[in-house]
């Protein structure tokens, strides 16, 4: 059994927030707890806003208690119009995450049948204490750059095999493949862009993040190798201009990485294209059709690598425009 970090934080927090609020001399001091635990989330940013959706909203209640309690009494028909007023109101400010909080704090009022401005003081403390022994153990978030190296060479993996996979496909229509690479490579990308948010969300004041545009390119060229699959399955078995491909292809998986390869591999591409260019035009349907093909699948890897080297470019501006922003600072 896994214990994670937010029940750890909740297993200490909980019971920390009630005992400060007890230490303090504070009513209804489980409220503390309850407000701890309620607060504690996933990221950094979430725990914020959690916490401001609570403290606004139980200010919001007590304030609604002072006024309908004190002024039409206390009774059970005053409480359905307090909350009958006060839910729609949270909705409208769009802090609905601290209605069970406020409602606490509306039957502690009404159960008391007097509000005083000590115990108002009393039920702003009980707040800050919950909420801020939930916001002093959410500075701690574990890094997630390991989760997310390991995703990125998983995927590299399978991007190579993929690749390798068309190559050898090309050479030789009769062999089998599962595909398994393609199905998990799209998990391992759906996985990754979770990550990618949690961890942006434990960074407020980072406003880009260094894997977020490395797997939004890569989501873009697999989405480019789906579109490749079916072209390539209708070349030619035996053919000089299919064999270059295949070589091609072969050549490529071998330049997955994180490294600069697309220019030299556009360069390569090009290269093949001028001596496609050169080869005699189709005379039947069924080569025109094949050259038709051949073209479409140059296209798509062209558009494939130069997403890649877009990629690069803009990580290559990103690191220049830092130095020169260190070197002014």
């Amino acid at each position: 059994m896994k214990i994670g970090y937010r029940t750890i934080k909740t297993a200490i927090g909980t019971p920390l927030a009630i005992s400060i609020a007890q230490v303090l001399g504070l009513t209804n001091f489980v409220s503390a707890g309850i407000l701890t635990l309620l607060c504690i989330q996933p990221s950094r940013k979430k725990s914020v806003l959690s916490a401001w959706h609570r403290f606004l909203a139980c200010t919001i209640a007590i304030l609604f208690s002072y006024v309908f309690f004190e002024t039409l009494g206390y009774n059970p028909i005053v409480v359905g119009v307090v909350f009958a007023l006060f839910i729609p109101v949270t909705v409208f400010f769009k802090i609905s995450p601290g209605i069970a909080t406020s409602s606490v704090i509306i039957l502690n009022l009404y159960s008391l049948g007097q509000i005083t401005l000590n115990f108002i003081v009393d039920e702003f403390l009980l707040i800050i204490v919950g909420v801020g022994t939930a916001l002093l153990l959410n500075l701690y978030m574990p890094s997630l750059d390991n989760k997310l190296k390991k995703k990125q060479v998983e995927l590299e993996h399978n991007f190579q095999v993929i690749l390798q996979e068309i190559s050898l496909y090309i050479c030789d229509k009769d062999k089998i493949w599962d595909g398994k690479e393609i199905t998990r490579a799209e998990e391992i990308l759906e996985e990754a862009s979770n990550l990618v948010s949690l961890d942006r969300e434990n960074h407020l004041l980072r406003s880009s993040h260094p894997y977020y545009d490395y797997f939004k390119m890569r989501k873009k060229q697999f989405e480019l190798l789906k579109k490749m699959l079916p072209l390539v399955s209708r070349l030619p078995k035996t053919d000089n201009l299919s064999n270059l491909i295949a070589e091609f292809f072969e050549s490529l998986s071998e330049a997955v990485h994180p490294g600069n390869t697309a220019a030299i591999y556009l360069e390569k591409l090009k290269n093949l294209q001028d001596v496609f260019n050169h080869e005699e035009l189709p005379t039947t349907r069924e080569e025109f059709e094949t050259r038709a093909n051949l073209f479409r699948l140059l296209r798509e890897i062209e558009d494939y690598l130069i997403i890649k080297r877009k990629f690069k470019e803009s990580d290559i501006s990103d690191t220049e425009g830092k130095k020169k922003k260190d070197r002014n600072g």
